[in-house]
This record gives C-alpha cells, structure tokens and sequence, in this order.
C-alpha cells in the first residue's frame, strides 16, 4: 500500500489521468443512466388466472381454487398464496420470498398446477405468469363532439398502433370501453315453431362460420392449397347462415329465428372526460424503458396529433415526468444547497486551499460513482437522489482527517512537501479505512430488509457504498498528491521576517479561519475541557444523566409526546373516489351517484381556486369511469401538481367528501388522496371456516372503527352479493325425465348465454353468443314463461316444473392461506394521528373482546403494519449480523476486545438526538426513521474512532491514563467536531425543505443529522466516560489475579502491544 501511495503522490500525472478517466466515463455514465418514479424492482407475484364460465364464486372456490391451493403447499420460495374467486373468474397470487428465483418458483407453480388430476368440464385452461413490474407513465384521454365510442376505439386503435411503433415504448393499455361481440338474439316463438335448442343453433353456427384447410392437391405442374374460407366477422354477415333443412326443403336461416347484432358486452364500463365520452390511453414503463423520455415522446406525439386533426382531441390527465422532475429538482436544489454549507464550514475552519482540495473529492466521488451505478440497475429516481444527499457531508470527513494530518506532518514535524504527504496519509489508513468500511457495513443492511422499504432503499445503499468505495480512493491517492503539489503547503508564509504577498481573498479567508479558530479554541477550551474533566472525575452521575435522559425520551415516544407511525405518506397529485354500489344496481343508478360527487368535486375547486396563488384552477381534470359492472363507478380527479398547490391532497379529498355528505344505499364509497406506502393504515384480515362467524365478527369490527372518528373509507372485501333467484325441482320434472343439470343448461343458454364461437377480429377478441333477446330476459316473468325441451321432444314451461327463491349470494371469496379470509381497511381521517397507537388498540382491547364470542376466528393484521413487521423481522436478523462485523471492524483496528464494545454501546443513545429530532420538527417517528438510525451507527462510530485512536497513540507515548483521555479529547474535538458538522450540514437543507413532495424523506434525514449532533457530545463527553469505567473493570480484575498495585495504563491493548514491539515480555 505504501508504494502505491508514494508513487501517485510524487507522480501527479497518473493522479490527473485517474481525474480525467472519472470525468469522461463519469459524466457518459451520468448521462446514459435511466429515470425512474422509484427505484426499478423485479417481480415477486406470480399470477395463475381462471377463467370458469357461468360457475358461481362457489363453484370456482370448491371445483378449481381449493385444488389449486393444495398442490401449491410446500413449494420452496413461496412467502404466501392468496385467492379470490369471483362469477364466471377466479385468481390465485403466489408471492416469492426475497432472494429467490422467480423464474424457478414459476416453473414449480406450473407443474403443481399441471398435477390437479382434472378441472371441471368447460373451464379454459389457466393461464400462469408472473406479474411484470411495469409503472404508469403517462395518460391520456381521446374525445371529440358528436363521436361515438365505437369512432373514438377506432381511434384510440390507430393512436395505439403509432405509439408501439415509438422506440423505448412497450405497454399501451387502453380502457373505457366494454369488450365487443356478436349477439345472436334468438326468439322463443321461432324457436318452437321450428323446433329448434340452442344447442342446435350454437353448433350450426360453429359448423359452419369457419375457416379452415384441406391439405394439398400435387399436380405435375404445382401444388394447390386446399382451403374452404366461410369466415363472417360482423352479425349482419352471418344472416343467411342455414342452421336446418327439412325434408320437404324448407331451409332454416338464423335470420329467420334470430336477431343478429354487433353490440358491446353488457357489462358496462364507460369513461368521461370532464363530462364528455372519453377513452383512456396509459403508457407505462417497463425496467428497460427510461420514464423521462417516454414522456417526452408521448407529449410530442400528443402535440403533433391535436395540429393535425379538427374533431378529435387528445388531453393528457396525468404526467408522472412531470412529478418525477419536480421532485428531481428539489433534491438537486437540497443537494446544491448542502454541498455550498459544507464548502462553507470547511472554508470557516481549514486553510482555504486545503478547503477547496477536500471539496475537490465531491465531484470526483460523485462521477466515480455514475461510471459504477449503471451496471447496478442504478436510476435517476427520488431514492437515488436522497442517497446523495445523505453522503455529501460524510464523503468530506476522510479528506478532513488526511489534510490535517499532512498538515500536522508539514508544518508541526518539519517533513517535506512530498514525504509529509506520504507518511501524513499512511498513519490514518488504519481508522480512515475502519471509518469507510463501518459506513459501508452499516449501509448494506438495507440489502438485506424486506418488504418494499428493501427493495426501494436498496438503491440508496448502493449510492452511497459506490460514492464512499470511490471516495476512499479519492482520499487516499489523489488529494494527497494535489496538497503535495499545491500551494497548500508553504512555509514561507509563516516567516515574519520576509514580506507576504497576499492578494485580498486569501487575506480575508485567512482572517476568517483565525476567528473560526480562536472561537473553536476557547469553546473547547473554556466549556469542553472543564466538562471533560469534570464528567471523568463524577463518572456514575454524568453516565446516570445520559441514561436518565435516554429513558425520558423513550417514554415520550411510549406515551405519545412523541408520534409514531409505519411509514410516511407520500405527496400526491392525484384523488381517487371508488364508488361500489350493492350488486346488481342498475349502471344508470351508479352513474347518478358518481355524477353527484363530480359535480360536488367542482364546486370545491371553486372554493379552493379562489384561495390559490395567481387563481390557478386546484382541480385540473376530473375522469369519471361507470364500470367494469354496472354497480362499480371511480372518479380520478388530477390536481395541480404539488410544487403550484397551496393546499394538500388530503385536505381537499375531504373538503369533497364533507360537501358531498353521506350518501345512503350504497356499499362502499372510498374517497381516496394517495400517499400510503406500503398499503392500508389499518388493515384486519379474519381468518377461518365458518362462514357465519367470520361475518359476525366482521360486522362488528366495522361498527366499531366507524365509531372511531379517526377513521374514514372503512370498507371489507366481503360486500353482498347480487340476489340470486335459487331453483328447486318439482316432482313431476323428473318424472318428464328432466333433471336439475339440464334444466339448469337451458336456463344457463337462454340467459347467460351459449358461446358459439371466439375469434379475432383486428386487436380484438370476439365472442359470439347464442341467447334470448335482453327484452326477453329481463324479468323474472320472462324465466317462469321460458319452455324447457324434455328428453321426449316436449317443451313445458320453466314455472310448470319448478320453483324458486330469492336471496343474495357472495360476490366474491378470498383465501389467505387456504382459510376463507375477510378484510376489513380503513384510512385515516386525520394525517395527525398514529396508526400504530389505534392498531394497537384493535389488538388489544377490541379484538379480544369480539374474539372471545367467536373462537373459529383468527386475526392477521395486514396492510402497513405486514409491510412494517416484514421490515422489523429482517432487520432484527440482520442488524446483529452488522453489528458483528462492525465490532470485527474495529477490533482489527485497534487491536482491543473492549474498545469496540464501548463503540456499539454508544449507539442506543444517539436515539435521544433522534426522539426529540421528530418532536421539534413534528414528524412522527416511522419505519424510514429506524433505517436512518442504521445509516447512523456507520457514521457514529467515526468519531468513536478517531478519538479512540488519538487516545492510543498518548497512551503508547508516555502519557499517564486520565491526562491521555483529555488530551484525546482535547486534540481531536475540533476534527470531530467539523465532521459532525458538515454530516449535519450536508442534510440541513433537507429538513428544513417544506415542499410537500420531499416530507416522506425528512425522517431518516432527521434520524442521521440530530442522531450525528448527540453522537457527537456522547463521542466526547461520554466514550471517555465509558473508557475509564471500562479501564477501572480492567484494574480490578487483573488486581484480582495477581495480588498487587495495578496501574491504569498498564492493563491498556496499547501499553502491552508497545511492550511486545520493545521484546520487554
């Protein structure tokens, strides 16, 4: 190591060729690197769809799910399997543990399927994938004036096929319209006169619209294909279709005994922009595709598109690139904003060339960085940034240390330029490299935490080891080679007798540093020293403060002085109200209810736009969509984005909510502002068998957090289902030789409907159904008049043979775990309250309560709080793991088996710094928090180390016990001191930020920066504290074993390794 060193210091060309190369690769790497919302995370949910038709939730629960559900047991790299089985579908969501293969557990999901022996008659194959990470980019509707929907698909079609055609863009989704079909309306009057079932028609009909080959003819000349080409793709194409000849040659055309029309499917699902028929196009982004630019594509195909045409517009309702940008922005302004404090305290305190030297190391750490962070899957994202940010003010402590050090060697020991630089850097390899590697340590956890908080924050530890890793080298060979190079070193400045030639800015620097010093020294000497010794001469009580206080803040935190919560919420631009009807609602009813909120919506943007700088409109777009279903209804209403908005998403969401006032009759009514990370606030999953109790307790549950009023949008995913008319069998049914299956199979034709055929017709799929007219099935009337075909040819009256009752069935079943499962969620009406303290409450004074009456019923307690305790799990697996290496660290260092432990014995005390940080700034303290404490131990133990070592070294010098601890403390308080202060500065701007895009991040900039500020005063008031208390333990000890005066020193690593150095022992 010493060679390398020497060599770049004396030889400054390879140091500036190492500059350049970081320069040109770093800046190609910067500009090659992908933009992102968040960090980019690979799949972990494999998707098995069902499609059943015509079975009831039941039926797919009992006949394919259950099965589904048994095979999967027991497959390695499965964290969990879910289920929802719903009318006619079902799906099944198997979610990969961290650190497994996807693509091996997909393939052992499928041959687990493949081994169900069967599947019930008619049911499509299932369809098994996993579930790409793909995110939402950039939307937008197409409308226009007197244009019908199926004009606006034909268009949206043509938009689609255009922006496929876009390099880097991928996934298109269109919606807003329902699926197309051909419907084959057959009349029961014609159908008796001819006697004719459905069965008969559907099979006519597959017979004979189709197209298919025949093989070849070979002549000598050539080859003839044979082909018969009887395809129709439109209704009114298919009307001379014969379905039966007779004997005497009448021939039977469909025409004849049906309506044919191309119609939309009748389950509704519509889409309006601003209150015109609109169609949705989404653009997202897979992990390959850059966001920034997709957007930017898009806006300017958009552009291009409305000059070009007079009847149709294109509206862009939402633009992730433009939040993405903004928020890039702010932390870039953060992080320009920090990088000049830190530039301005080391200008304060050092030399001001030395100064600009270590600031030097920030863009060559940074751009080290880029030509890495690529081939990390590293993006530009508000992660990435925030990494940054974090390591701005620990990337200069290094380059503090070496420069004063070389200083030190320069001036104070007389050395050369070059060897002052050379033996300067070598003594402080040791704790410089202890000091990275501990940061770096410390930062790898987030690799191994689950959950989303892992995958996300994995990218901020890969910033800052990347960064850090560089920076060792940076601190190492180049900034010892620029100072040895440089006018840095001079000591002809200090020679009185000789005239100084200064030019006014170095005049006024130098003034400045020696008012920064002279302030710093008699701080030091006049309150640090004096505290000091007298916190070594009253050990038990100074130490019993810090306890004391450590406990003080802890019981705030307890008793809610302090707030605590899983996770932050996140700005949002965006509103989201879902409006669910009971089953079965008429879609004209659901329409009016939505219509209602709409209009309600816009007389708050009304109110608030009056309130709003410069008058700008708060409501930007409103989108309502009727649909999929007629009793399902959403209302997305875009605000001004976040940076322009005087008021909060949430504020608004329930200004609309207040106006729009309860509304009755329907089943639940979500009025939703975004920003909840990691899922619902408060989410209870009941788990069990027994149907009735599970519904039981979930009512009750639901009563209660209605009742609570910091609680709103308390919805369960167990609504009433559509009222089924429930068929029973008379005697003399079977007796006609009928039986419930095909009773049930007429029914099923006349009303759901045969499907005849499936084709595609251009981008769609085309189902054609074989059934009754909608006028001649829509009344319960219309089934008792329905005939039913006996085995003799006879057609008897459905109310004739049987009967019938009314009821609600399920809409849905869900499974977790293979029980029947029925959540309950609910938000938080008010942002101020902690969802852990009511979740806390639900476990242990509700539930109780509502389980003791129920005991088939077991709680899971989900959304939030799942994604918390997968966090907490990991990092109570790995953060011993760390602190284990960490101690290795800096055992190795020092040679010591205390020392390091009285390091790691620090760290619970700097949450005092971090408990009141929350409180001053009125944060709550969250998940992001306790990983800011993680990054914090990295940090913390620099100090530790620094001071440590000086310690040692006056130890090895001669120096007695306690006058090494303060003169420890003494010479190494300024160093620790600039440190701290430029990790603290280098954050500052950050949690001073009132932007509400960047207030997620906050916490964890708050947890490092007060948790540095107190590990500071505990690295120099008490580590010197725990040293002696630690020294006295050592004393009385080896008093013990060898029944004689112990001195102080001589128990010390650093007293014996000397001793063995001189061959005394």
């Amino acid at each position: 190591m010493r060679k390398i060193i020497t060599y770049f210091i004396k030889y400054p060309v390879a140091v500036n060729v190492i500059i350049l190369a970081f320069l040109i690769f770093g800046i190609l790497g910067a500009i090659g690197l992908k933009s992102s919302f968040f960090p980019l995370t690979d799949s972990q949910l494999i998707r098995i769809n069902l499609v059943y038709p015509g079975a009831s939730p039941a039926e797919m629960e009992e006949g394919v799910v259950l099965k589904i559900e048994d095979n999967l047991k027991g497959i390695v790299g499965v964290e969990r399997v879910t289920s929802i089985s719903k009318e006619n579908t079902a799906s099944v969501n198997v979610e990969v543990e961290k650190g497994k293969n996807i693509d091996v557990v997909l393939s052992d999901v499928k041959n687990a399927v493949d081994r169900v022996p069967s599947f019930p008659s008619g049911m499509e194959p299932p369809v098994i994938a996993k579930v790409e990470s793909i995110r939402p980019t950039i939307s937008f509707t197409i409308s226009g004036e007197n244009v019908s929907l199926k004009g606006l698909k034909q268009y949206a079609r043509n938009i689609e096929n255009d922006i496929r055609g876009i390099d880097g863009i991928s996934q298109v989704a269109i919606s807003g319209y329902p699926d197309e079909e051909i419907e084959i309306a057959l009349r029961e009057n014609d159908l008796r006169a001819y006697n004719l079932s459905f069965t008969e028609v559907a099979t006519a009909i597959r017979n004979s619209n189709i197209l298919i080959t025949g093989g070849n003819i070979k002549t000598a000349e050539e080859d003839y294909l044979i082909r018969a080409s009887n395809r129709s793709y439109y209704g009114i194409e298919l009307q001379n279709l014969i379905v039966r000849t007779e004997t005497n040659g009448t021939i039977i055309r469909l025409k004849n005994i049906a309506t044919l029309r191309d119609t939309w499917s009748e389950n509704p699902d519509r889409l309006y922009f601003n209150g015109n028929l609109a169609i949705d196009i989404t653009v997202s982004n897979t992990n390959n595709e850059d966001l920034i630019s997709s957007a930017d594509k898009i806006k300017e195909y958009i552009h291009k598109y409305n000059q070009q045409q007079q009847n149709i517009q294109l509206s862009v309702t939402s633009d992730r690139s433009i939040t993405l940008n903004d928020r890039t922005w702010l932390l870039t302004k953060n992080a320009i904003s920090g990088i000049l404090l830190v530039l301005f305290f080391l200008a304060l305190f050092l030399n001001l060339r030395l100064a600009i030297w270590v600031a030097f190391g920030l863009p060559v750490a940074f751009l080290g960085m880029f030509v890495f962070a690529a081939q990390f899957g590293v993006t530009i994202n508000v992660l990435s940034l925030f990494g940054m940010i974090i390591v701005i003010g620990i990337l200069v402590d290094d380059g503090i240390v070496i420069g004063e050090n070389i200083y030190h060697h320069y001036y104070d020991l007389g050395k050369s330029k070059i060897q002052a630089a050379i033996d300067g850097t070598l003594e402080v390899i040791p704790p410089i490299v202890s000091a990275i590697l501990t940061t770096i340590i410390a930062f790898s956890t987030f690799f191994f935490v689950d959950g989303r908080i892992g995958s996300f924050f994995g990218e901020v530890s890969t910033i800052v080891i990347l960064t850090l890793t560089v920076s060792l080298v940076e601190a190492l060979i180049i900034l010892p080679a620029h100072i040895a190079h440089s006018k840095a070193l001079d000591r002809k400045k200090l020679d009185k007798t000789k005239p100084q030639k200064t030019n006014k800015f170095d005049a006024f620097f130098k003034k400045t540093n020696k008012k920064a010093d002279v302030l710093l020294s008699k701080f030091r000497d006049h309150y640090y020293v004096p505290l000091l010794k007298f916190s070594l001469n009253n050990k038990f009580f100074v130490f019993c403060v810090f306890v004391a206080t450590l406990l003080i803040s802890f019981s705030a935190l307890k008793g809610g002085v302090i707030k605590s919560s899983f996770f932050p919420r996140i700005a949002s631009d965006r509103i989201q109200i879902t409006l669910n009807m009971p089953q079965g609602t008429n879609e004209k009813i659901t329409d009016s209810v939505i219509s209602l909120i709409e209009e309600k919506a816009w007389l708050i943007n009304k109110e608030y736009t009056e309130k709003q700088t410069d008058n700008q409109q708060v409501i930007v777009n409103a989108i309502k969509r009727v649909g999929p279903g007629s009793a399902n209804a959403t209302l997305t209403i875009n605000l001004l984005p976040g940076e322009m908005r005087d008021f909060s998403a949430p504020e608004i969401t329930n200004a609309i909510q207040e106006k729009a006032g309860e509304i009755y009759g329907v089943e639940s009514l979500i009025f939703g502002s975004g920003g909840n990370f990691g899922g619902s606030p408060v989410a209870v999953s009941l788990l069990g068998n027994n149907i009735a109790e599970l519904k039981a307790v979930k009512e009750e549950l639901k009563q209660v957090l209605e009742n609570n009023p910091l609680l709103k949008d308390v919805t369960d995913n167990d609504p009433a289902g559509i009222k089924e008319v429930r068929i029973q069998l008379k005697d003399n049914a079977y007796l006609l030789g009928l039986n419930l299956q095909s009773i049930m199979t007429q029914v099923r034709n006349g009303f759901f409907g045969f499907q005849a055929q499936r084709f595609q017709r251009g981008q769609d799929e085309i189902k054609v159904w074989v059934r009754y007219d909608k006028k001649d099935r829509s009344s319960i009337k219309n089934l008792d008049d329905m005939r039913i075909l006996t085995p003799a040819g006879i057609r008897i009256p459905f109310s004739e043979i049987a009967s019938y009752t009314i009821e609600r069935g399920d809409i849905a079943i869900n499974h977790l775990e293979g029980k029947r499962e029925i959540q309950i969620k609910a938000d938080l009406k008010d942002l101020s309250a902690s969802e852990t303290d009511i979740l806390e409450d639900i476990k242990t004074n509700i539930m109780p309560d509502i389980l003791s009456k129920y005991p088939t019923v077991s709680p899971l307690y989900e959304g939030q709080n799942r994604e918390a305790k997968k966090t907490t799990d990991s990092l109570g697996k790995v953060g011993w793991i760390v602190l284990g290496l960490i101690y290795i660290v800096i055992a190795f260092t020092f040679r010591s088996y205390s020392q390091p432990i009285l390091l790691i014995v620090m760290i619970p005390f700097s949450m005092i710094g971090v408990i009141w940080g929350h409180y001053v700034h009125d944060f709550a303290i969250g998940i992001l928090s306790f990983l800011g404490i993680i990054a914090l131990i990295g940090i913390m133990v620099n100090d530790g180390l620094v001071l440590i070592g000086k310690f040692n070294t006056y130890l090895k010098e001669g120096m007695k016990y306690d006058a090494a601890l303060i003169a420890a403390g003494k010479t190494r308080f300024r160093a620790i001191f600039l440190t701290s202060l430029t990790t603290v500065a280098g954050l500052a701007p950050l949690i001073f930020e009132k932007s509400r895009q960047a207030q997620f991040l906050i916490p964890m900039a708050i947890s490092i920066a007060y948790g540095i500020a107190i590990a500071t005063v505990l690295t120099l008031v008490m580590l010197p504290i725990l040293l002696s208390f630690s020294n006295t333990l050592k004393v009385g000890v080896k008093w013990l074993i060898v029944n004689r005066t112990v001195t102080k020193e001589e128990v010390e690593r650093a007293i014996i390794e000397s001793k063995f150095d001189e061959n005394e022992i």
